[in-house]
């Protein structure tokens, strides 16, 4: 594949889990009934806006590509989070789906993110 291929796939993958997680934070910033219900039976109910600050932030951060790094970072632990908790209720794994999507847009755009500390000692 030529590099304007990877990038336009990179592009595409970074876009959907990103429009997802957007519209998530407003969503829950809203107060979305759905959402609202769901997150209250898992007894976080009272974290609602906080969760929803914290998606947007992180969208933010890793559309903006001077701090796509941190954005990466911070999505992959907020992802992991609602990973586990969907687990542990019984839920569709829908977070690793966009974990997954992430993490290939990520490397397809910037393969130095996923060298050892080993090679970057040398």
């Amino acid at each position: 594949m030529t590099t304007k291929t990877i990038r336009i796939i990179s592009i595409i993958l970074m876009a959907i889990p990103s429009f997802m997680l957007v519209m998530s934070g407003v969503m829950k910033i809203a107060g979305a009934q759905q959402i609202v219900q769901g997150l209250t039976k898992g007894g976080l109910g009272s974290y609602i806006t906080l969760f929803g600050i914290i998606e947007l932030i992180s969208i933010a951060l890793f559309i903006y590509p001077k701090t796509y790094k941190i954005g990466f970072l911070l999505i992959c632990c907020y992802l992991g989070g609602a990973l586990s908790i969907e687990l542990a209720s019984g839920q569709p794994p829908m977070a690793a789906i966009f974990l997954t999507l992430i993490w290939i847009s990520v490397y397809l755009k910037d393969k130095g993110m996923f060298i050892g500390l080993t090679k970057l000692e040398k």
